[in-house]
């Protein structure tokens, strides 16, 4: 069975939920994985575990597939999912911290991705290993962020959804969405040290 070609995520996801159709899921992971991972990393810190989280995110949409809305966006239903995933995570996370005694992370479990070799973009190799120093201190600093500025910053400025979009995910007033961007970008800016840019 073949899905039709400019099937929106919407129609997709009906088919997942009235049939089961294993066809029209795996389409649904095809489009929506990597953004998903890209998320999870970017709120917890590592790339490993975001990965696991994907997963964990996709098996939770097929087996709640009755849950979506017909008349919902899938992707606030999917992002929304993901990001409860990635609070759940940090969470538990600050728990095994607090009763971790000697860890070589601090308990944090945080692990960046590797960086030993610069990515090819026709950079010189010193404005390369610049540019990704000046990436790790940003990455660094959103990490830094409390849970709830991180996740608004995240959605907003590396996902690119907007603030009525983000409210909807998050199950919050769009103004709250908009006062947490401003604290956060405030926060951030001062925690990224100008010498660094």
């Amino acid at each position: 069975m073949k899905l039709p070609f400019q099937a929106s995520d919407e129609q997709v996801m009906w088919r997942v939920q009235a049939a089961a159709d294993a066809v029209a899921f795996a389409e649904l992971v095809r489009r929506w994985e990597k953004p998903i991972q890209r998320l999870c990393a970017r709120m917890t810190g590592d790339v490993h575990r975001a990965e696991d989280l994907s997963q964990e995110a996709f098996t939770r949409v097929f087996s709640r597939r009755q849950d979506f809305v017909s008349t919902a966006r899938f992707s606030t239903w999917l992002w929304r999912i993901a990001v409860n995933l990635c609070h759940d995570e940090l969470r538990r996370r600050h728990r095994r911290a607090e009763v971790a005694l000697d860890t070589d992370d601090g308990g944090s479990g945080e692990t960046s991705p590797r960086r030993d070799e610069p990515a090819a973009t026709g950079q010189a190799p010193d404005e390369s290993l610049h540019s990704l120093e000046r990436a790790e201190w940003v990455r660094r600093a959103v990490l830094s962020l409390p849970e709830h500025y991180r996740a608004v910053v995240v959605l907003r400025h590396y996902e690119g959804l907007r603030f009525a979009e983000i409210a909807e995910v998050l199950g919050i007033p769009e103004g709250t969405v908009k006062s947490r961007m401003a604290e956060g970008l405030s926060q951030l800016a001062g925690r990224i040290r100008p010498e660094n840019f």
